[in-house]
């Protein structure tokens, strides 16, 4: 056998998305077990066989390789917790837990996006685990949405329409649902490359509107209210849309808000100004406003760098903008923390359509 490291060839399987179960039975003595499991998969139809795998030396294992029964509880995209409870040391992993006893008393999960009740079968020797193998005997499929596991985290599952959206395809409303559910599904990614908030905003009624975000695991961490509307004159969110989008469109948004401003004695830039600020914005493909002050002494400055995700038509579908402390590498146009936003962006937008004039 190759010579090779088991945490890469670990970190290669991860690729390999799946969803997140929890298998129940019962124990000699009638106390119900779990354990939660990512091995699940289907075998057959006929006769109607599933299987999964464990570790031997997980401390259940001899329950399951002795129990006559098993149940396939697979999570609804609600229940990380639950995952994270069955593969936890906690002692009684069913206290304070939603279930029903199903065939031969094993217990199912409430909740759960489907489960599966299975007569032990078989079982085979895999390496450093067994292989289980089971008949299915009920089953049940509720509406709820499965939970998804890659990559060493937890992910939600989203339908994904095959091909780009084109013109004679659909409408740019079809196009902008696309695109929010794209951007939302890479947002966590994207947050966990740059250390920072991830924000998805779409235009609106009133303007830029926040749809989605991502919070950092930094300490300083600010809440971010879904449904906010941005500046189009004071926010980088803001710039990218008005850079993008026709004129016709921001125009009336860009008027109303230098009115409120010069009518509360604020400064406010004038229409020439704005075109200068466009026309770079465009040309640049990103816009990156930093330093922003501390609001507070002893804080570090603030950067904030937004990117447009085109639709076929060359139109912001949807801004993402990540937002938060400087990084070490700066934020300058050629900084990693740029290039990572406008490399994700340009992704999102070749698979709505977008192409690039030459």
């Amino acid at each position: 056998m190759a010579n090779f490291d088991p945490r890469e060839l670990r970190n290669v399987l991860g690729a390999f998305v799946t969803g997140v179960t929890v298998i129940t039975t019962v124990d000699g003595d009638g106390i119900p077990r779990g354990v939660t499991v990512n091995s699940f998969s289907s075998v057959s139809l006929d006769p109607p066989l599933v299987l999964w795998s464990q570790a031997l030396k997980a401390s259940s294992y001899p329950v399951f390789r002795d129990a006559k029964r098993f149940v396939v509880n697979i999570l609804a995209e609600d229940q990380i917790e639950v995952s994270r409870r069955f593969s936890s040391n906690i002692e009684n992993r069913f206290e304070g837990m939603n279930y029903h006893l199903g065939l031969g008393g094993v217990p199912v999960l409430d909740g759960c996006s489907a489960f599966l009740e299975c007569r032990s079968f078989a079982s085979y020797p895999g390496g450093d685990h067994a292989v289980f193998l089971g008949e299915v005997e009920n089953f049940e499929r509720t509406p709820r949405k499965p939970l998804a596991f890659g990559g060493g985290r937890y992910m939600v599952a989203y339908a994904h329409e095959s091909g780009p959206t084109t013109p004679e395809a659909g409408a740019e409303g079809l196009a902008q649902l696309k695109a929010v559910r794209m951007g939302c599904a890479a947002l966590p990614e994207l947050r966990d490359k740059t250390g920072l908030n991830l924000i998805a905003s779409v235009w609106g009624n009133r303007g830029p509107t926040v749809v989605h975000w991502e919070p950092s695991t930094d300490a300083l961490t600010e809440s971010i209210r879904v449904g906010r509307v941005m500046s189009t004159l004071d926010s980088a969110t803001g710039s990218v849309f008005t850079a993008f989008l026709p004129r016709a469109v921001t125009q009336a948004i860009i008027d109303e808000e230098r009115s409120a401003a010069l009518a509360a004695g604020l400064p406010a830039p004038k229409q020439e100004e704005l075109d200068a600020g466009i026309d770079e914005n465009r040309r640049r493909g990103v816009v990156i406003r930093a330093p922003i002050e501390p609001t507070e002494p002893g804080k570090p400055h603030r950067v904030t760098v937004s990117v447009p995700v085109l639709d076929h038509a060359g139109q912001p579908a949807l801004v993402l903008s990540a937002t938060g402390p400087i990084p070490a590498t700066g934020c300058g146009l050629d900084a990693p923390l740029v290039n990572t936003m406008v490399t994700a962006a340009a992704a999102l937008s070749r698979q709505l359509g977008y192409k690039p004039a030459g």
